[in-house]
């Protein structure tokens, strides 16, 4: 090969290293005896381990005991031809759990029974599909808020009212009864009240809100009461620029996460719950009732070592009247759902045994024009 040859040939392999690395997609080539050959900053990412320590083992290494990827590549070697695969679950302990992919499985022609494997993580694209599930439970309840203020309202003031007067000429036995009829009314209104929230259309106003400083007020009120006895851990990025919202909602959202936080922990002895922040870029959602697409680069997350959400629970987690305490009303997390969505944010959850994270991710400041854009 001549020097030119050889310098073009050299050219060509820089030239598909930077595009490979350049995906969002995890890609790793596998040998014909599953050692993983090479790898690409994705993969690095989603195996969080370096591409050096990869190549040191074998892609069972990395993957659930018999996993279909792996049945998938002999087909692939077998065959000689791609294979694909939907919504496979890689979650180990070393990757923090349920990680669902899409799998494209290709031989490598010019490297008898070596296979391109590429991963696709449907989290994302399921969290937008689930956020706008979130956003329109949170709405379903806003005409039900609007309805019982009128119609419950009114007619328990006035049986309040009736209670009261009765008290006055009733016995000490009957008394008794007139005060639990008005406590009850109290508890309906009260109740009421909270669902009115729901009801409010009005636009949020936002400004640049330091996250750490509204995280650091939370632990501040949880430590001081309702979580005294549990410890916290806080993980913060420094460099964080201000998040796009409205401070006192804010506070709201995060003092209910570490509430249900530290309701989960209970009593334990080892409890903990751990604040973290993170820049997260390459998330963008389309906002309804706008044709621009909005960055959510902002992750902020509330973490607990408690049981865990119950599995059938999961997918209703942040519907209206949907809880596990037995006092509960089940309208926090709706309230923090219909919260992040009007401000443009998603929320999610994942949950295992002693591994519980709610995940915030949220739109950043960037001065004046974000009174009209976010990009």
């Amino acid at each position: 090969m001549s020097a030119k040859s050889e310098r073009a040939a050299q050219a060509r392999g820089i030239l598909t290293d930077a595009i490979v690395n350049a995906l969002p997609h995890p890609v790793v080539t596998v040998a014909a005896d599953d050692r993983i050959v090479d790898a690409n900053v994705a993969a690095e990412a989603f195996f969080e381990v370096s591409a050096a320590v990869l190549s040191r083992h074998r892609l069972h290494e990395f993957v659930p005991f018999g996993s279909p990827l792996l049945s998938l590549i002999e087909q692939v070697r077998m065959r000689g031809a791609p294979v694909n695969e939907y919504r496979v679950d890689l979650g180990t302990p070393r990757n923090g759990g349920e990680r669902i992919v899409d799998i494209h499985v290709a031989p490598l022609s010019e490297y008898p029974e070596h296979v391109v494997v590429m991963l696709q993580e449907r989290t994302i694209a399921d969290k937008m599909d689930r956020q706008l599930t979130h956003r329109g439970a949170a709405r379903s309840v806003t005409a039900l808020a609007s309805m019982l203020a009128h119609e419950i309202k009114n007619p328990l003031s006035g049986i309040r009212g009736a209670a009261q007067l009765l008290e006055i000429s009733a016995s000490d036995d009957d008394r008794s009864l007139t005060r639990l009829i008005t406590d009850e009314a109290d508890r309906i209104v009260k109740l009421v009240d909270r669902m009115e929230v729901f009801s409010d259309e009005r636009p949020v106003e936002r400004e640049a809100v330091n996250i750490h400083a509204v995280l650091e007020h939370v632990r501040t009120l949880a430590s001081s009461g309702f979580a005294r006895h549990i410890r916290f851990v806080e993980e913060y990025d420094p460099s964080l620029p201000p998040v796009l919202a409205n401070r006192d909602q804010l506070i709201q959202v995060f003092l209910n996460l570490v509430k249900n936080a530290a309701e989960a922990i209970g009593d334990s002895p080892d409890g903990e719950i751990q604040l973290t922040t993170a820049f997260r870029p390459g998330v963008r959602l389309t906002v309804p009732g706008s044709a621009t697409r909005v960055s959510l680069p902002l992750e902020f997350c509330v973490k607990d070592n408690g049981p865990g959400v119950p599995e059938d629970l999961m997918p209703h987690l942040f519907d209206p009247f949907v809880t596990t305490k037995p006092t509960g009303t089940g309208l926090g997390l709706a309230l923090v759902a219909k919260i992040v969505g009007d401000h443009g944010g998603i929320i999610e959850c994942d949950s295992q045994p002693r591994r519980t994270t709610f995940r915030v991710l949220m739109p950043m400041y960037r001065g004046a024009r974000d009174g009209t854009e976010q990009n």
